[in-house]
């Protein structure tokens, strides 16, 4: 398989170019964005539930719970590893649904979930992990029609992840979104904060050298890096582009980490996202930190996320992780009190965020989170 570079000269007319295109008007959430995500463990049938009835009364108790809970915006994980929750003529169907990649079910997930949704006025994103292909032993088995068997990859520790060095790669992914906006109502499409997954610079030092040795002599390359950063920036900016290709109404957005540091070590342009034309129309860090961490407490976090995004077309949205509420995590202090979640609502309307999405489904109802999540209710109407 052939490999394009990109040279240092295109990357650097690459953001030139980025920073003059004209935006769209989009449709965004009418009033606070309340959203919650919808992890794939959530979706995933058990033996006894691999069924069509089965996977409808999951998705109903779904739909009954958010719409109890106030939620107007569910975002679902239709991709969590290189593969779908729909039929796709890209990526095989997910284990999650049949217990094996490339088994579908004789009925569409998907569709059943943005219709269910849609009769509770609830906004549907579609989730997509563009990168990983698998971590540790999920999924236990990968199709052989899966396109990783063809596609450039690299890996990690125990874990596969596409190369988005290639452009054949970046195209396999904007292919696969595009296929889920033109084929279903989806409001808006969301990455998460899987990039490149670290720092370190052997995993994919071949692709690197390759390109580096491509650059003509008159330029140096640029560092490994920024080579990665320049080609998340590809990538996104080429999701952004094809879906408002496609629907004009939809939105499309990224769930980074919080912490700057990291998005700078994992290749999360985040200071390009939110301040240049073309790239997304929300951000929607993960900050998913008490309000009395010992390091990171929130308010700051929040006051320089809010900072970040000065491109006034982009909404910003807040993560919070509902997930800790009631645990001891972050040096205990969730235990401090029960309204860090009511708090961090409180203060992000204080600041005009956008609104803010729940991590996750799966603790709007748990014995640990009861407190916190009643104490937040009151302050949502």
């Amino acid at each position: 398989m052939k490999k394009i570079f990109v040279s240092a000269i295109v990357l650097i007319l690459s953001f030139t170019l980025m920073s003059f295109r004209g935006g769209k008007d989009v449709r965004a959430v009418s009033g606070e964005m309340r959203g919650i995500w919808i992890p794939y463990m959530s979706l995933t049938l058990s033996e006894g539930e691999r069924t069509e009835q089965g996977f409808h009364r999951k998705i109903d108790d779904m739909v009954k719970k958010c719409a109890e809970y106030k939620i107007n915006t569910a975002i679902v994980q239709v991709r969590p590893f290189s593969d779908a929750l729909y039929p796709s003529d890209i990526f095989p169907y997910s284990h999650i649904i049949t217990g094996t990649q490339g088994t579908a079910p004789d009925f569409d997930c998907l569709k059943y979930i943005i219709e269910k949704f849609h009769e509770k006025n609830i906004a549907v994103h579609a989730w997509v992990n563009p990168l990983r292909v698998s971590t540790g032993q999920t999924p236990a088995y990968i199709a052989e029609s899966n396109p990783c068997k063809k596609y450039p990859t690299f890996t990690y520790k125990d874990g596969i992840y596409y190369d988005p060095s290639y452009p054949e790669v970046r195209k396999l992914i904007i292919d696969g979104i595009a296929e889920i906006a033109r084929n279903y109502d989806v409001d808006g499409v969301q990455i998460d904060d899987y990039f490149y997954p670290s720092e370190d610079l052997d995993y994919d030092k071949k692709s690197y050298d390759e390109y580096a040795k491509s650059v003509k002599s008159d330029f140096l390359p640029v560092s490994q890096s920024e080579w990665r950063k320049a080609n998340i920036n590809m990538l996104v900016e080429g999701i952004y582009s094809r879906v408002h290709s496609i629907k004009e109404n939809i939105v499309f957005g990224i769930a980074p980490q919080c912490n700057f540091d990291n998005n700078e070590k994992i290749g999360a342009d985040v200071g390009v996202w939110c301040s240049q034309r073309g790239y997304i129309d929300y951000i929607c860090p993960q900050i998913y930190v008490s309000n009395d961490h010992p390091v990171f407490p929130f308010e700051p976090l929040a006051d320089r996320w809010k900072a970040t995004v000065s491109n006034t077309d982009i909404k910003l949205y807040t993560g919070l992780g509902m997930y800790k509420a009631g645990s001891d995590a972050d040096s205990g202090t969730w235990l401090l009190s029960d309204d860090n979640l009511k708090k961090q609502i409180e203060y992000i309307r204080k600041i005009n965020a956008d609104g803010f999405i729940l991590y996750s489904y799966e603790y709007l109802e748990s014995k640990s989170t009861e407190k916190e999540v009643k104490n937040a209710l009151s302050v949502i109407d």
